[in-house]
């Protein structure tokens, strides 16, 4: 057994986007666990948009990333060492490992995985992105048959099984998404009914044009995963008591450009149609996970549910895939291979 584990610290706060200097590729001794807690051998890192806010040293609700620590995040993994009870050395865990080859847990952080499904599943469709897609609709979206629904990054691990859920749900789903090729994964993958492609569209006066094309009846749900010129394509065509779940605004992530001007506009939209927007983290609803599993596990282990992963090999390459993700290059759920 090695005695050394690899790890990824931040290194400098980034400025916009960020870059492979803001992170630091480290060897340290492999940590030993104490009474109560768990060695975990990682086999897979998850990568996600809200990282980049942790990244900041600004106040939100999860703490900064602190330079020099390990960048968070939610990993899967084997227990090498195990001093807890319930857990024994080879069992499946996840948890909140960080970007690290290897971690130790208190047992009350951890999660044992179901060997009948890929522990990959743990970090997108059954894990944080899929619990906040089922949450998010079934509390703010609010979904009605024969409504209709849009949702930006729709190929994404949220977008698609928001989409999904809807189309069961009776709606008429449109999809908005970057390039043809993920235009198609939306329509023949996902099931959406139709799927715009945003970079296709200079403004979003052209993008708008597209999407009621798309949306005849209007639009009732708008799940806001992008913000940018899609939220400004979207809010005209939206129907009175139209709901709006904001999940995240990833077009704003690396700066945003100044549209304190639009807001008049944007706020008297949400007086007139009576719009209900709702920002939510999907940290506030945990206890609800339980019945999600219950819920979409068997969905997924029967073949009911479709997702992509797109993984990345080597921790030494999580950096240019998490650019890589913020820029959309992305095809499904991120993933690193430890």
């Amino acid at each position: 057994m090695t005695d050394q584990m690899r790890r990824i610290t931040l290194a400098r706060r980034p400025k916009g986007m960020p870059v492979p200097d803001d992170f630091a590729l480290e060897t340290a001794p492999l940590p030993e666990p104490k009474a109560g807690e768990v060695l975990v051998s990682v086999t897979h890192l998850s990568l996600d948009p809200y990282m980049r806010g942790r990244m900041d040293d600004a106040k939100s609700y999860a703490p900064s990333v602190n330079l020099g620590e390990v960048m968070t995040g939610q990993g899967v993994g084997r227990v090498m060492a195990s001093r807890a009870d319930g857990f024994a050395e080879g069992d499946m865990v996840t948890g909140i490992t960080g970007w690290t080859s290897h971690a130790v847990l208190p047992a009350d952080q951890l999660r044992k995985l179901d060997a009948g499904l890929p522990p990959t599943t743990a970090l997108g469709v059954l894990g944080m992105p899929g619990f906040t897609a089922w949450t998010g609709l079934r509390k703010y979206g609010r979904p009605q048959k024969g409504e209709t629904l849009v949702v930006g990054a729709a190929t994404g691990p949220v977008g698609s099984l928001v989409g999904q859920l809807a189309k069961a749900a009776g709606l008429r789903t449109v999809a908005v998404a970057g390039g043809p090729e993920k235009c198609k994964l939306a329509t023949e993958t996902f099931g959406f009914d139709a799927a715009i492609d945003h970079r296709a569209h200079d403004d979003a006066r052209a993008l708008r044009a597209a999407l009621a094309e798309a949306a005849p009846d209007g639009v009732d749900i708008y799940w806001e995963n992008v913000g940018g010129k899609l939220l400004e394509a979207v809010l005209p065509l939206m129907n009175t008591h139209g709901r709006i779940p904001v999940c995240g605004t990833i077009a704003w992530y690396g700066g945003v450009e100044d549209s304190a001007d639009r807001l008049p506009a944007t706020w008297r939209a949400v007086l007139v149609k009576r719009l209900s927007i709702d920002g939510f983290i999907i940290f506030d609803h945990w206890d609800g996970y339980p019945e999600f599993l219950k819920d979409m596990a068997p969905k997924v282990a029967a073949g009911e549910v479709a997702f992509l992963e797109d993984v990345a090999e080597g921790l030494e390459n999580a950096p240019e895939a998490f650019i890589g993700l913020l820029q959309g290059r992305n095809r499904g759920k991120q993933i690193v291979a430890i």
